[in-house]
């Protein structure tokens, strides 16, 4: 009988499973634990996301809460806000200059009050959102941060979901962490809001918003935490990488954000608020309620260069 050969099968290169233990740390290892005092704090997982409760957004905000509310976003990354229903347009823009200037979305809808933009989606206008990403990734300053307010709502569906994106820095192999280490990457609107747009339109906007780069690991401006920062619709490229080499590295780091145990889901109701840090987190909107009607109104909170 003939010997049967056999031959191995080829090493790979890394598993094709990542299970097991993550790490998860809300706040840097080094950094004291944050103490409130004027509000409650109900974490929706360990880490990420959590609902405060004993404020009224509609109020005026002393220093001191303004301060602990600010705390809350650094340690939580996003923090949300139930029966909310006296927090009008004018509310949401006194509660968003608590961490800064209000920054207009170039592509979004604007609403009826200055500064506000407006997002309705129905049978005749589709939710589009259902992707990761920063917001305003491609600018030159990324927004800091984004207010969010439920004005109507489907009857189900329509939840947004965060992802912690110092949690997916910090789980990277060390190799991966070594090869990023430095590169930066090239942020631009055209692939996704550029694809609706004519080509008169497109030029308009490209010679207010050239397409900008930004490390792709960064350090958060106020925590100094690394986070991954790189996104699906608005990263395009790995500056000094062939196209392939870039296109294998995005398509592998932007997996990172889809982890469940970096995010934290939140299922809006009427009169629900939520303000997110958009450096340290991306987000997505579920599109699983069409052709349900579903309106919300947003404040992008202007950031600073990041390093």
């Amino acid at each position: 009988m003939d010997a049967v050969v056999t031959t191995p099968a080829p090493a790979l290169d890394k598993p094709l499973m990542h299970y097991g233990k993550r790490t998860l740390d809300r706040i840097a290892p080094d950094a004291a634990q944050p103490d409130y005092r004027l509000l409650d704090v109900c974490p929706l997982t360990p880490h990420i996301g959590a609902e405060i409760e004993g404020v009224d957004l509609s109020r005026p905000i002393g220093e001191e809460l303004a301060e602990e509310l600010r705390q809350a976003l650094l340690e939580w990354k996003v923090i949300f806000f139930r029966d909310q229903h006296a927090f009008s347009p004018q509310s949401q823009l006194a509660f968003s200059g608590l961490w800064g200037e209000p920054e207009p979305n170039p592509f979004f809808p604007k609403g009826d009050t200055a500064g506000v933009s407006r997002l309705a989606k129905d049978a005749m206008a589709m939710g589009t959102e259902n992707i990761w990403h920063s917001d305003h990734s491609f600018m030159a300053a990324p927004a800091l941060g984004s207010v969010l307010r439920a004005v109507e709502v489907p009857s189900a569906g329509g939840d947004t979901m965060w992802a912690d994106m110092a949690a997916a820095y910090d789980n990277l192999t060390d190799s991966m962490k070594a090869r990023i280490a430095g590169l930066a990457a090239v942020h631009d609107w055209v692939p996704s809001w550029g694809s609706l747009m004519t080509e008169a339109q497109l030029t308009a906007h490209r010679e207010k918003l050239p397409a900008v780069e930004h490390p792709v690991v960064v350090r958060h401006p106020r925590t100094g935490r690394k986070l991954l920062y790189v996104n699906e619709p608005f990263t395009t490229r790995i500056v000094g990488l062939s196209d392939m080499e870039s296109r294998e590295l995005l398509d592998e780091l932007v997996l990172q954000s889809r982890i469940p145990e970096y995010q934290v889901r939140f299922r809006w109701q009427p009169g629900s608020v939520a303000i997110w840090d958009n450096i340290a987190t991306q987000h997505y909107a579920i599109n699983d309620y069409f052709p349900q009607r579903r309106v919300m109104e947003r404040i992008a909170i202007a950031g600073v260069p990041l390093s």
